[in-house]
């Protein structure tokens, strides 16, 4: 196979086109500004997503997608991923062992469908939000642009750059009731007529309702961007952030709910209980327009990401015990991709197209340790401890490490896409595309080695018919699919070495309006079949590929600028989701878990006068199974947000964000029927921000 690395070469002379067109900085930097300020007028943009990798337009694109613009987080005053998906509907959250993001997208669980800029960001941890211009959610599934997974989906951070022309900056500190506080800072200076230097810089210290939680992250990104000509734009990025946080699993249930009386207790040991990450990412771009229709692109990434964490956790309780456990994990991961495309729009005739060719090389090399807890003197694997509001723990000791494996992980893809303009209402797109992927595990205790090689395609086809200009209706079908070793592919065993991949198909229905220039209502039907899911069989133990599921649901939401005052984000998803074939993890019929039936947000901000605004956010989630156990459940929840907007004068504003207005008591989101996050209670906080 040809070596990613050198895939990474020879596209830097090819051509590579991200998630967005070329365009000017200067239009992405006016588009959201580093800080909103009262009466700007602006709006959450939806309009400036590329879910094509071809500059269509999202109204003319078979496809939902959810876009949180840098006005709305500002606005909310949210800091990480996690927190401003909460305004997704259809997007629920897994716990992520409370060391790292875990999303459910239309039923699918993933830890790896994160892309920065358009490329894949699979490592797992928090991701900072210090640096983002916006949050892309693209559902259904992507194969074809993103390659592997992102069955229910994907999520892409679009990073800031610079406007290459004029300084600009802002700086922004802020504090909450619980004691957490930041500061960031947003530099753009322009070096020449046609360069420009931007640089992110943030540092955020951690606090909140529960016992022993704190922590730290540090992040610096500075970027170059610089214009050769009329034709070329080349970017040059690195960011780096330091994450040190304590790990937190939650509390565990009782009689098939989370445990009640103990949402601040920290079921946990505070000095066993840390997770420590350094990534350093630097990423490369090049657009070039060869000519008025054809475009050459490139984009290079190296990341390098060492994580450790550790943990003791909940097991089980009683009324009057619980049973802890614990272990730690090691993970070193560098990842190398290179990515080339070529766009060409034209005319055949009387019809016309936008024409899509790309390739694509990858590589990921990790190596994995995990060691295990021991409790007590008679150094068990578990131990218990009476239920208190504090825990008192025995000692605990650790066991030499007992799984370690390195894994390499080699892709090489090809795709093609055609938006077929077949008339001024009817365009059609048609695409495949073809995944070389293999993985190679080395079992470093016993020196046991797998490997496997699956080639798969993965085809899209979508058809919109536009009776009037603002609106189209759509119907798409799209594959993708997922090797088995799990999303992150730190072991392959002799088992999983004989399985093929796991299969998504997403068929989809939808409706795209815009009532006004900055106005846009989405509606969709769409359905997820998943296969290939491995289970053990019930008589002979061995794992085989039994398991099916299905999610079938709607979702409807309407974002953008009602009056030049008035700024909406609205959302709504209902969903079910069962098991289609027993297995003994599950029977048929059981329902998935982390799929409430109905989500509904609202976020909406009103400027009263030219200085002074309001803002009102609505949150509701119906109850939902923490694990496909369907043992424990979850209680649905409403939970209400507010905010106050204030301009001193022209570069100073202040904003008070009250989150949990009505201090509900609520349970988000869960790992295990044992490891369930407790909602914040009423926390306020207060930011100033500096137009420089």
């Amino acid at each position: 196979m040809t070596s990613p690395r050198a895939a990474l070469l020879v596209s830097a002379g090819l051509a590579a086109l991200m998630l967005s067109t070329p365009v000017c900085a200067a239009e992405e930097y006016d588009d959201a500004a580093p800080i909103v300020v009262v009466g700007a007028a602006d709006h959450y943009r939806t309009d400036d997503v590329d879910a094509t990798k071809t500059g269509t337009a999202l109204r003319d694109t078979p496809q939902s997608v959810a876009v949180i613009g840098r006005e709305q987080l500002d606005d909310q005053a949210v800091e990480q991923l996690n927190d401003a998906l909460r305004y997704v509907p259809g997007v629920t959250l897994g716990q992520g062992e409370g060391h790292r993001d875990q999303v459910v997208l239309r039923g699918q669980s993933s830890t790896a469908d994160f892309f920065l800029d358009g490329l894949r960001d699979d490592a797992q941890y928090y991701r900072p939000l210090y640096n983002t211009q916006r949050v892309e959610v693209l559902k259904g599934a992507n194969a074809l642009l993103f390659g592997r997974g992102g069955g229910g989906g994907i999520i892409n951070r679009v990073s800031k750059v610079s406007a290459l022309h004029g300084t600009h900056g802002s700086m922004a500190a802020g504090a909450d009731s619980w004691g957490a506080w930041s500061l960031a800072g947003d530099l753009d200076l322009a070096l020449a007529d046609n360069a420009g230097l931007r640089i992110n810089a943030t540092y955020e210290d951690f606090a909140n309702h529960r016992d022993s939680y704190q922590g730290s992250f540090t992040g610096f990104a500075p970027s170059l961007t610089a214009r050769f000509g009329e034709r070329t734009l080349v970017t040059l990025a690195y960011e780096y952030d330091r994450d040190r946080r304590v790990t937190d699993r939650g509390v565990p249930s009782l009689g098939g709910v989370p445990i009640q009386g103990y949402d601040r207790t920290f079921f946990g040991s505070s000095t066993i209980n840390q997770s420590r990450v350094d990534a350093h990412v630097v990423r490369t771009r090049i657009d070039h327009e060869l000519g008025d229709q054809l475009t050459l692109s490139v984009s290079g990434q190296f990341a390098d990401y060492d994580k450790y964490y550790a943990n003791v956790l909940p097991a089980g309780t009683s009324a009057t015990t619980v049973t802890l456990s614990g272990y730690d994990n090691g993970v070193q991961r560098r990842n190398w991709i290179g990515q080339a495309n070529l766009v060409w729009k034209g005319q055949t005739g009387p019809i016309g197209h936008t024409l899509l060719a790309g390739i694509e090389g990858g590589q990921q090399d990790t190596l994995s340790t995990r060691r295990d807890v021991l409790f007590g003197a008679a150094r068990t694997l578990t131990g218990t401890v009476p239920l208190a509001r504090v825990l008192s723990l025995p000692v605990v000791d650790w066991t030499p490490i007992n799984r370690a494996s390195s894994s390499d992980v080699r892709s090489l893809s090809a795709y093609l896409q055609d938006q077929i303009e077949l008339a001024p209402w009817l365009q059609a797109i048609v695409g495949a595309r073809y995944d070389d992927f293999r993985i190679d595990s080395r079992n470093t205790i016993n020196g046991f080695t797998a490997s496997r090689s699956d080639g798969k395609w993965s085809p899209r086809l979508g058809l919109v018919i536009k009776p009037r200009e603002q609106i189209s209706l759509y119907a798409s079908y799209a594959k993708s699919f997922l090797p088995q070793s799990g999303d992150q592919f730190t072991v392959l065993d002799a088992t999983t070495a004989t399985l093929a991949p796991e299969a998504f198909r997403n068929l989809e229905l939808g409706v795209k309006w815009d009532p006004a220039a900055q106005l846009s209502f989405t509606a969709a039907l769409f359905q997820v079949d998943r296969a290939n899911t491995r289970s053990n069989d019930p008589l002979s133990g061995n794992p085989v590929l039994t398991g099916k599921s299905r999610v079938r649901g709607f979702e409807a939401g309407m974002a953008g600028q009602v009056l030049p005052q008035w700024q909406i984000s609205l959302g709504y998803t209902w969903q079910e989701g069962e098991i289609r074939s027993a297995t003994t993890a599950a029977p048929a019929g059981r329902q998935l878990d982390k799929l409430p039936h109905h989500q509904f947000s609202a976020w909406t901000r009103y400027d009263l006068t030219g200085k002074f605004g309001l803002g009102l956010g609505l949150v509701h989630q119906s109850g939902q199974w923490a694990t496909i156990s369907n043992a424990v459940r979850l209680p649905g929840f409403t939970r209400l947000d507010a905010a106050l907007f204030y301009d001193l004068n022209d570069r100073v504003a202040v904003q008070l964000n009250v989150e949990n207005l009505t201090d509900a008591r609520y349970y988000p989101s869960a790992h295990t029927d044992h490891n369930i996050s407790t909602g914040e209670p009423i926390n306020a906080r207060l930011t100033l921000r500096l137009k420089l």
